[in-house]
């Protein structure tokens, strides 16, 4: 109703000290009832110490609503002050928002639950790492607030509340882990209980309400890798043994043929002689075959240790123009190469990697061979902290088929091809600590990359 309202009861108070105000004016001015006088008075300094409580009191009502959305209090009840209070509408208010606050810390507390559950299902090790702002020294800096099942198992290890302690425990892993404090990712070694593990770990720094946090993530990839390495080791096998039989088997077919000419006979006539040649010269055709193909092979295999030194980019182009312009000339290719006075340097083995982009630019005259306009471009670019150096042709390029066989050793689709010029080019890479990569478009770009890390 209409007297419960502040307004009303605010006036009311405020009309009733202004009468006693001037009542007591009056009284004083006109007459000499101090009996009367001093009993206005008092109640004159009750009605100003009640409006002061009146108004005293919704502030603090204010306050404690302030304060409980700030704490996130959600016992704070304001009810009764709904009921009764000179603002039932700003009360349920308040008590609307604190149970909104509550819903939402509720929703916010089981999302959180929900997520640690499932992070403690996973098979990858979490660990979440939390600096603290104001510390005295480095130990107290960084507290572990999330620790998974995963990671004790993987790292054999309790769930540790602080960083130093799994520090102690275990060196090398911190110490890699502070290798990429400022985020990436890192292939990592570790012997633990007489095991040998190999984990990929990745560290993502995060800052939430004004505090930094560090997400360490990890998983064992021994067995993936393993399983790699056999999946390739019986790929390269059987192209080994294919090739090998290519070879043995005519040769002992052959062998085969000339022991029966000459078994039993002391002397060879001409006619003997003659169908003799032909078998002896395929046999040895065949035997320097399979002896070039095992020193392909060794030199798969052992490749030389680099030599680094700082090199311009501009000078390596300069090398491969040099080197490559006559042998595409003579084909009627054109063989554009930019940027041969480029100053970025990069540390490298210059000799590998003029062998590797050799081996690229020799598949490229190879591709454009039926293409009516063949055009081959060599160029560099930078992106991020990697380095580029493009091999683009538009000859017949690379079928998505065919685009996860072209590294396997001696596979080959050109006719005459040994089949190691790519596998050989992405070794090469990977001992600069690089990559080699491909796209392709049949007929219109095909590219393979060199990739180097450039800081």
């Amino acid at each position: 109703m209409f007297y419960q309202r502040f307004t009303f009861r605010l006036i009311l108070r405020l009309l009733v000290i202004n009468i006693l105000i001037i009542l007591l004016i009056y009284l004083i001015r006109n007459t000499k009832l101090w009996f009367t006088i001093t009993g206005i008075s008092i109640i004159l300094t009750g009605a100003i110490f009640n409006l002061y409580h009146y108004i005293d009191q919704i502030r603090e009502d204010i306050q404690r609503f302030i304060l409980a959305v700030k704490t996130r209090d959600a016992t704070l009840n304001f009810k009764n002050k709904a009921t009764r209070g000179s603002f039932p509408e700003l009360y349920d208010s308040f008590s609307e928002v604190i149970q909104a606050q509550k819903d939402i810390q509720l929703e916010r507390d089981s999302m959180f639950q929900l997520i640690r559950a499932i992070l403690e299902q996973v098979p990858v090790g979490v660990i979440v790492v939390r600096k603290e702002q104001t510390v005295s020294s480095e130990i107290s800096m960084k507290e572990i607030v999330f620790f998974n099942q995963a990671a004790s198992v993987l790292l054999g290890v309790p769930a540790y509340k602080y960083w130093h302690r799994l520090s102690q425990h275990l060196p090398a892993f911190a110490e890699e882990i502070n290798a990429i404090s400022a985020g990436g990712k890192r292939f990592i070694e570790l012997k633990i209980q007489e095991k040998l593990i190999q984990l990929s770990a990745e560290v993502i720094p995060l800052n939430l309400y004004q505090r930094d946090y560090t997400i360490i993530s990890f998983q064992n990839i021994k067995d993936e890798i393993e399983q790699k390495e056999s999946e390739a080791w019986n790929r390269l096998i059987g192209v080994i043994s294919h090739e090998i039989l290519n070879s043995i088997t005519p040769i002992s077919s052959l062998s085969d043929t000339v022991s029966s000419l000459i078994e039993g006979r002391e002397q060879l006539d001409r006619e003997t002689l003659e169908d003799l040649r032909p078998a002896i010269q395929t046999i040895r055709r065949r035997s320097e075959g399979l002896l070039d193909f095992v020193k392909d092979y060794r030199l798969i295999a052992e490749l030389p240790t680099p030599v680094l030194q700082y090199h311009t980019i501009g000078e390596v182009l300069h090398h491969i123009r040099v080197l490559m312009q006559p042998f595409a000339s003579g084909r009627n290719i054109v063989l554009a190469i930019a940027n041969t006075s480029a100053k970025v340097s990069l540390k490298i083995d210059l000799k590998l990697v003029e062998q590797a982009l050799i081996n690229l630019v020799t598949n490229s005259i190879h591709a454009v061979e039926e293409v009516e306009r063949p055009l081959i471009n060599i160029a560099y670019r930078l992106e991020q902290n990697r380095l580029y150096i493009d091999v683009c042709d538009n000859g017949k390029g690379v079928s998505p088929e065919l685009m996860e066989k072209i590294f396997i050793p001696f596979f080959t689709t050109r006719k005459n091809g040994s089949g190691i010029g790519l596998t050989i080019t992405r070794n090469i890479m990977k001992i600069h600590q690089g990559n080699l990569e491909v796209s392709s478009i049949p007929y219109e770009k095909t590219t393979f990359s060199l990739v180097f890390r450039y800081e």
